[in-house]
């Protein structure tokens, strides 16, 4: 039987100490895994903010969204990847597809 593919959304922060080509390079990284492992909607780069609260000494990060289409099994993947991802100080991984 078929897997099916469900939507997801996906908004990461990575440290503003990490140089432009080094941001350019992790946020390439992440939207290529996406691509692999199902089909990217819409990107919204929300760039560099203010956090909320500060993040290992740090006051501000650049943030990122990303709305996906895959198979279920592929955001405990990502989640994986976005933890030994040296830059990222948060992410989150949402299922939109209603119950």
């Amino acid at each position: 039987m078929a897997k099916v593919k469900s939507r997801y959304e996906t908004v990461f922060i990575l440290s503003a100490t990490l140089s432009e080509e080094a941001t350019a390079a992790t946020v390439e990284k992440f939207k290529t895994l996406i691509e692999q492992n199902g089909t990217i909607g819409e990107i919204d780069e929300w760039g560099k903010r203010r956090l909320a609260y500060e993040i290992n000494d740090e006051a501000e990060g650049y943030y990122m969204l990303i709305n996906f289409e895959s198979d279920p099994d592929f955001p405990a993947e990502l989640d994986r990847v976005y933890r030994i991802t040296e830059g990222v100080l948060r992410s989150l991984i949402i299922c939109k597809d209603e119950k």
